[in-house]
């Protein structure tokens, strides 16, 4: 039974990961609480294996699409991989460790309430013909791509998330990135610091008493079905509208919100 119920959360994993450019772990770390009860610093380290492949496979789609902004991305990219080095290692110590380790659950969904907030603002901004970004009119400063690197990766370290709840918004109101643009390079920064993260998080998983072995066997379920939900889904955000998108991930990132909130501390 185990294997069916990691199996559908990673196809709804990869399907809203995909479309959203949010890679997996929204969906992944509230599910595998609601299912499991709370052990953050596993469900971290199988979500992280989790956005690589959702990540990659939904920047593949995006290339194929060309809506990657390269200039964007070169910088993006390296300095988000050292920002989730950095976010693993405040998320491994001793204010996290053991029974303390909810706390980093409480801080996801906290950050959530944010990012819910941000979207309906710029959902309702949108229906009254205020959203006018343009590819023609994107910021080409590397200070600012360098700046949403940082934001991108230490929450993304610290959290075990995608973070492109923080990646796509941060190049939206810096950058004036178009809504599938954003997403777009979310996935690709998704699918390289994930990597990144993903190693240096189940390599520590020690720290807290749990062996690397139950971290690769939730992963070894999740993810075939994320792969294929991510292909999926990341080739439907070129077809909906802006508003269609944004308004699922607000339902889905209010949900992980409520969940995260409420979670009780692990034994």
């Amino acid at each position: 039974m185990d294997y069916i119920i990691l199996g559908a959360i990673g196809v709804l994993a990869g399907l809203l990961g995909g479309l959203l450019g949010i890679g997996g772990s929204i969906i992944v770390i509230p599910a595998l609480v609601f299912v499991y009860g709370e052990n953050q610093h596993l469900y971290q380290a199988s979500a992280m294996i989790c956005n690589f492949f959702v990540g990659t496979a939904s920047a593949i789609v995006h290339k194929n699409a060309d809506t990657l902004v390269i200039d964007t991305l070169k910088w993006l990219i390296p300095v988000a991989a050292f920002g989730i080095i950095i976010g693993v290692a405040i998320s491994n110590s001793s204010v996290f460790a053991r029974q303390n380790s909810y706390i980093l659950a409480r801080i996801f969904g906290i950050y959530l309430i944010y990012a819910i907030l941000y979207n309906c603002l710029r959902f309702f901004n949108s229906r009254g013909g205020k959203n006018s970004f343009a590819i023609a009119n994107i910021s080409r400063s590397i200070p600012l791509a360098i700046l949403c690197g940082l934001l991108t990766g230490i929450p993304a370290g610290l959290l075990g998330i995608g973070a492109g709840t923080i990646c796509i918004p941060a190049q939206q109101f810096f950058l004036k990135m178009p809504l599938k643009n954003a997403i777009s390079n979310s996935a690709a920064t998704i699918a390289v610091i994930a990597l990144v993260g993903a190693c240096h998080k189940n390599i520590t998983l020690s720290q807290h008493s749990i062996a690397i072995t139950d971290s690769l066997k939730i992963a070894m379920f999740v993810v075939p079905g994320a792969i294929l939900g991510a292909f999926l889904g990341s080739q439907q955000l070129h077809k909906l509208s802006n508003n269609i998108v944004r308004g699922i991930f607000i339902l889905i990132a209010a949900l992980a919100c409520y969940k995260l909130l409420t979670v009780t501390p692990g034994i």
